[in-house]
């Protein structure tokens, strides 16, 4: 039997997340002795390791229950769950590799973005043309925006934008 600190270190995670995943009655210890301390087992070592390597997936910590208790009557639910967190990580790895797309294509370019002709216009056609849509565009700014703000706000000057649609586009791209 370990404490729980012991657990917390054997899984490389703080003493705060073990008792957090205990108040989520996720993992609860195999005892606890008069003194209050919690002890783990095995059993609770390896539970701890599936919550983790849920968590590993993206899984939100609401939809962990339903995945430890695995029976036959819920296997159907464990399965959707898992699905569509396996659908949404395919959406995002799209979604990062149209960006991946749109680097490459700027960066076999990148003279354009010194160049007076480089326009906003231009610079959305480049975009959709590499496969982003709207919404990609709108992340990519906010990206930007929230990482690199005085790159961001450089290279909105560069498509030669006027000042007033330059604080519109940095006030959207905070939303």
């Amino acid at each position: 039997m370990i404490t729980v600190s012991q657990l917390a270190k054997k899984c490389g995670i703080s003493r705060t997340s073990v008792l957090y995943y205990e108040r989520e009655g996720l993992l609860l210890p195999a005892h606890r002795s008069d003194n209050g301390y919690r002890w783990y087992g095995a059993r609770e070592v390896k539970r701890l390791e599936t919550i983790l390597a849920y968590r590993s997936f993206g899984l939100p910590v609401a939809q962990l229950a339903e995945l430890l208790d695995r029976n036959q009557i819920n296997l159907e639910t464990q399965e959707h769950i898992l699905l569509e967190q396996f659908n949404a990580l395919e959406q995002e790895i799209q979604q990062l590799r149209l960006q991946q797309k749109a680097i490459v294509q700027f960066m076999e370019r990148p003279d354009w973005l010194n160049q007076p002709s480089m326009t906003k216009d231009g610079w959305v056609e480049i975009m959709s043309s590499a496969g982003l849509s709207d919404d990609d565009m709108h992340n990519w700014h906010r990206q930007f925006e929230q990482s690199r703000p005085d790159e961001h706000q450089t290279f909105l000057e560069s498509l030669n934008i006027d000042t007033e649609e330059i604080a519109r586009i940095r006030a959207w791209s905070k939303n």
